[in-house]
């Protein structure tokens, strides 16, 4: 099989990298260390399986599956991250990623995984809880939108000029955050929300 690898840190990229290509049957075609890097290459290069975590610079990982689900690309896309996050496994499974595995297993297992998902068949960590599966994000774009500035500190007289609302508004839209991640405050909101992966990726 032919294999494009995403990842933003050097050594791990190349950790697996370099195992994976000792196995007879894995070809390494290509490294990326950003999602804008990685769906370049598996553009021109059509491997049959990437591999990519979650926050890449510039595009993350979900960002790259979505974008590759929507042009209807063959590749079949891996995800591997550190993160168990019911947002982050929410979202890859609705990019129709063929798996979600988490970092701390064997390369040697997740050779295994990738032959697996070759065949036609998904694969999740067995970390995974099942709640993590029916845990939906509560949050529409907007509020998620607002809870990214709240979390770079910005005010809600600054927030209404970016997004172009009312201060009331925003303190509305903050109210209902809240109210559904069930915090007791905005800093909890945003806490919990980054926690649970409502948040989008990407950012680092």
């Amino acid at each position: 099989m032919r294999i494009v690898i995403a990842e933003d840190q050097g050594m791990v990229r190349g950790a697996i990298g370099k195992l994976l290509s000792l196995e007879p049957d894995i070809e390494l075609v290509s490294e990326a260390e950003n999602g804008e890097e990685a769906l370049r290459i598996i553009r021109q290069t059509s491997p049959d399986i990437a591999i990519l975590d979650i926050e890449m610079p510039i595009v993350s990982g979900l960002e790259v599956a979505e974008a590759l689900k929507e042009e209807g690309h063959t590749c079949r896309m891996v995800i591997v991250t550190t993160f168990a996050r019911s947002g982050y496994l929410q979202r890859a499974i609705q990019a129709g990623v063929y798996g979600y595995l988490l970092k701390d297993s064997p390369v040697s297992q997740l050779a295994v995984h990738l032959r697996t998902i070759l065949k036609g068949q998904k694969v999740f960590s067995p970390q995974l809880s099942h709640s993590m599966f029916e845990e939906m994000n509560p949050l529409t774009k907007r509020e998620q939108d607002i809870l990214i500035h709240l979390e770079e500190g910005y005010s809600v007289s600054e927030m209404s000029k970016l997004l172009y609302l009312s201060p009331p508004t925003i303190r509305n839209y903050i109210s209902e955050i809240i109210q559904k991640v069930e915090a007791k405050n905005r800093l909890d909101a945003v806490k919990i929300a980054r926690v649970k992966g409502w948040m989008g990726s990407g950012l680092g």
